[in-house]
């Protein structure tokens, strides 16, 4: 099945591959290979699915219970820094699909020690950004306190300033993370130059990556939807269909 809109003959620079042109639906494959994986490792699958559930429940009952902002800050900006090393195991798992050998626990935990530096680096720069988005929150809270006054005046302005606010962190956070993780997993790149690599992937497949985040929000309502129980499922398949997003999406590269 050839989902490519160009011939895979592009130029390829040694640190920044030049990424492809792809089809408007090709995300759409994507989440059917991630089923597949899902289905040929489902021990894998669930066993990092479900402590992605059980990270949600504990950030959802930490901020309920204590009914304190800076628990909900605090336990999901940990959830960034675990986040990144999930990923590296689901890419790890799909890989080795790939390559036809069995997935194990084993060969995840093997590639995420392999990427802890980058993955260091990656989660500091997400809970930077993460940060930043709480701030400009809060910011916005104050220029615009919607609770002082009830009524859609208030409301309007306040809704719709933050959602542009948070829109602009949320387009950063998934331009610079959209294949830069299994990049780094699968060459062994650096953080920059892997950022810059999905940051021009996403510019390059605006059509393709606007269904992708589509797809990735409807995964996530349906997980949220579910009392993250959705999310075992959810998320391992998100994360095998990122994987081969990425195969799909850049150059292979030759290891030989």
């Amino acid at each position: 099945m050839d989902e490519h809109t160009d011939n895979d003959t592009g130029t390829t620079e040694d640190w920044i591959p030049e990424p492809r042109r792809l089809a408007a639906t090709a995300p759409l494959t994507w989440v059917c290979l991630g089923w597949r994986d899902f289905r040929a490792a489902p021990f894998e699958s669930l066993t990092f699915g479900l402590l992605v559930t059980l990270i949600g429940v504990i950030i959802a009952a930490g901020s309920w219970i204590s009914g304190n902002l800076l628990i909900l800050y605090v336990t999901a900006g940990g959830f960034l820094l675990v986040g990144p090393l999930i990923a590296f195991a689901l890419y790890a798992t799909s890989r080795a699909l790939e390559q036809s050998q069995p997935p194990s626990v084993r060969i995840c935990l093997r590639s995420m020690r392999a990427n802890l530096s980058n993955h260091v680096i990656f989660a500091l720069v997400l809970l930077v950004l993460f940060l930043l988005w709480a701030r400009a929150a809060a910011m916005v809270h104050v220029f615009f306190p919607a609770m002082a006054e009830p009524g859609w005046r208030s409301w309007v302005p306040f809704l719709g300033i933050g959602s542009a606010v948070g829109a602009v962190f949320a387009a950063l956070a998934f331009a610079g993370s959209a294949f830069s993780l299994p990049m780094m997993m699968d060459r062994g790149t650096d953080v920059i130059s892997a950022v810059i690599t999905s940051f021009r992937a996403v510019l390059s497949n605006r059509a393709t990556m606007a269904l992708w985040a589509a797809l990735i929000v409807a995964g996530t309502v349906i997980g949220f939807a579910t009392a993250f129980l959705g999310l075992a499922v959810t998320v391992p398949v998100l994360g095998y269909a990122t994987w081969h997003g990425y195969r799909a999406m850049l150059p292979q590269q030759d290891h030989g």
